[in-house]
């Protein structure tokens, strides 16, 4: 059946139409081009701040150390045991994002999501290389030659660049920067380096230089769950049609005075990057970027009429404005029962974080029964127990750490190994040892089946200390 008769069925995907996106200039843009200078400069030059922190560990700043499973931040050093920190942190961040999508609508992906920054950044090159928004649809539309060839293949070129540097950047967060840089010179990394680096950048080139506004709109989940973030309180982009309507070109003659402050000139539709009409109302695509705010109100200047036909507004204020009525309080919208709620739960989730970041102790221990066997029997009687104890020393030097028992019991301990009772741990290591606890023939924790008990732990340099329980195991009666 031909594709354009009257009974073909629609297709489930309709082919791309290409976007090119017109240069403007207002606040919004300007916005924009900050938040991508500063987001673009924390990604690619993080990993290369230095941070000294001793001789034992290392000096990069913000460091994923796989190999011994920590990770680095400034000042703050997060050992695996201590995730929940990391997950306190995704948390914060997905409030944050329910915050400021309930508060002002998908401000993340107008201005600091990844896919947003490195498009505005591949459109800067592409625009810089082919011209603004026409001289690239003339492109576009015209045949394959020398010129165009050269123009696509420089532009090629430089994206590939920036997607190379992208992936590379990534890499150098979980290894030294300097020293995984020389390796990826001479050859010599690790193929999984590589690897991530080939893939990072075949997906930074492709979403950022082809797939662009189809990402957003089909692979990204977040427009559709975005909708149960806002309300009609939600401060976001719109048009005002009341005041716009009916549109229309021409302003002279006996009808002029009928027509609305929209001239239909399409500045809004030909700076949007997702490619849509704002004045179509609320869409799935519209990532709040504000550029078809700046257009439009660059062309109400040029006309004479007021700014703010396509503004930032909440729904809830639409009859107010048809009734002409001017709507300042734009606080009342934002501090509502759902963004205090969002608000709340995020600070107190950032101090609880901070409050477990600043109380945690130094060292960490770990205690475990031997089960295999359950007791010893010595030659004299004597009923011996063995525990496998871990010693985290979290400080930036090594440390002696001494074992003991409560004065009063009647049990002695020993450690595997060792005369003495004192085990040395390396700086921002753990160390393990077996330490054994005997209770003499005929005592009461020999008879007993079970026999509470408490192993302490002492930080000979700091005088910390940590004590662990646990059960004694005895012959029983």
């Amino acid at each position: 059946m031909p594709a354009d008769s009257p009974h073909a069925p629609d297709k489930l995907y309709a082919a791309r139409e290409p976007v090119f996106p017109k240069q403007v200039k207002g606040l919004f843009r300007s916005l924009k081009w900050w938040i991508m200078g500063i987001t673009l400069g924390i990604y690619y030059l993080t990993p290369w701040i230095r941070w000294d922190r001793g001789p034992n560990l290392p000096d990069q700043a913000v460091l994923v150390d796989l190999a011994n499973r920590r990770f680095f931040f400034f000042w703050i050093e997060i050992w695996p045991h201590e995730f929940y920190f990391i997950a306190g942190l995704l948390i914060m961040a997905g409030l944050g994002l329910f915050l400021f999508t309930s508060a002002l609508g998908r401000v993340w992906c107008g201005y600091a999501c990844p896919q947003t920054v490195w498009t505005d950044l591949f459109v800067i090159v592409e625009r810089w290389i082919e011209g603004d928004r026409n001289a690239r649809v003339r492109l576009w539309k015209a045949k394959w030659d020398a010129r165009k060839v050269r123009l696509r293949l420089t532009k090629w070129a430089i994206w590939l660049l920036i997607a190379l540097a992208t992936g590379g950047a990534w890499v150098f967060y979980f290894t030294d920067a300097p020293s995984l840089l020389a390796d990826l010179v001479r050859f010599q990394a690790h193929p999984i380096a590589y690897t991530t680096i080939a893939i990072l950048t075949f997906t930074t080139f492709f979403f950022g230089g082809f797939a662009r506004e189809q990402i957003c709109i089909y692979a990204c989940p977040w427009p559709r769950i975005q909708a149960a973030m806002m309300d009609e309180d939600t401060i976001t982009i719109g048009y005002r049609e009341w005041r716009g309507e009916p549109r229309g070109k021409h302003r002279k003659g006996p009808d002029a005075d009928k027509l609305g402050d929209c001239i239909d000139c399409m500045a809004c539709v030909n700076v949007c990057p997702m490619g849509i009409d704002i004045r179509d109302g609320q869409q799935m695509a519209c990532i709040t970027c504000g550029l078809c705010i700046d257009a439009c109100n660059e062309m109400m200047d040029k006309v004479g009429k007021p700014r703010g036909l396509i503004d930032y507004m909440a729904l809830k204020d639409e009859a107010s404005e048809r009734a002409g009525q001017t709507v300042t309080h734009v606080s009342k919208h934002i501090l509502r029962p759902r963004t205090i709620l969002y608000t709340v739960l995020w600070a107190a989730v950032g101090v609880g974080l901070t409050v477990a970041l600043f109380v945690r102790p130094d060292m960490q221990v770990t205690l475990h029964p031997v089960r295999n066997p359950t007791y010893v029997t010595l030659s004299d009687g004597a009923i011996r127990n063995t525990y496998e104890v871990g010693v985290r020393n979290m400080h930036g030097d090594e440390r002696a750490f001494t074992f003991s028992l409560p004065e009063d019991s009647p049990l002695s301990i020993a450690l595997e190994g060792r005369d003495d009772l004192v085990l040395l741990a390396p700086a921002d290591a753990e160390a393990k040892v077996r330490v054994y606890v005997t209770a003499p023939a005929g005592s009461e924790a020999a008879t007993s089946d079970r026999t509470d008990i408490r192993i302490w732990v002492e930080d000979e340099a700091s005088g910390d200390r940590a004590a662990r329980d646990t059960v004694f195991n005895g012959r029983g009666q």
